[in-house]
């Protein structure tokens, strides 16, 4: 069973399954009144994800993805065929979804995605579902379309932008050390310092820790 983030029934559902090689997170943010939810992030074994979001009893009504990197990817077409729900990315990352050179490595052939996205994220958008909502935070750095899914005044699910005490690569292509920096300093490390950090891969966190202990973006007391 995955893990899952509940303190009360009011709190949002955060369910949590780690997927895959790279153990991956893939997030199911969901209302805890309607049921509905965000597939966050869907990057392998569909089946875990599509168990999880029947055990929990949640309606989709979005794939979001924070970037296109395979380990987080992988999952989409999948997932769709159960939940034909909008899929969104940002436009920098689309070319990810139909490149073929990374697919040997996960047993695959082909393009790791065929389906096409719905709606082509940018700074500012609004998903709303039940009684939550997600703003798209565009931070790139560890890809050319990296984004960030802020839902106030709960947590923000940070892809591989921000992780626990590290932070995304950026020697991949498309990678870049400088404007990651800028968009953790001016994006994420300007919200509330009690936010939840949800990340794509490894543990959650706080804004206000990863300020102060992340040993590569820190702010100097």
């Amino acid at each position: 069973m995955p893990e899952i983030e509940q303190d009360t029934e009011q709190m949002p559902i955060v369910a949590c399954v780690t997927v895959g090689a790279f153990e991956e997170n893939c997030y199911l943010y969901a209302c805890p009144q309607t049921r509905e939810a965000v597939i966050i992030d869907p990057g392998d074994e569909a089946e875990r994800i599509l168990e999880t979001i029947r055990e929990l009893k949640l309606v989709p009504k979005y794939i979001i993805n924070t970037h296109g990197h395979i380990d987080h990817i992988c999952a989409i077409d999948a997932v769709s065929e159960a939940y034909p729900v909008p899929f969104a990315i940002h436009p920098a990352d689309v070319p990810m979804l139909s490149d073929e050179r990374m697919a040997p490595l996960y047993g695959r052939t082909g393009a790791p995605v065929k389906r096409k996205p719905d709606i082509l994220l940018k700074e500012g958008d609004h998903f709303t579902f039940g009684t939550l909502s997600l703003e798209v935070l565009y931070t790139p750095g560890h890809t050319p379309g990296g984004v960030c899914l802020l839902s106030r005044p709960y947590c923000v699910f940070s892809g591989d932008t921000l992780f626990y005490r590290s932070i995304g690569r950026t020697d991949l292509p498309g990678g870049n050390f400088a404007q990651l920096e800028k968009s953790i300093r001016e994006k994420l490390y300007t919200l509330d310092d009690d936010l939840m950090v949800f990340s794509g891969h490894g543990q959650p966190t706080t804004i206000i820790e990863e300020k102060h202990e992340n040993p590569f973006v820190t702010v100097e007391e």
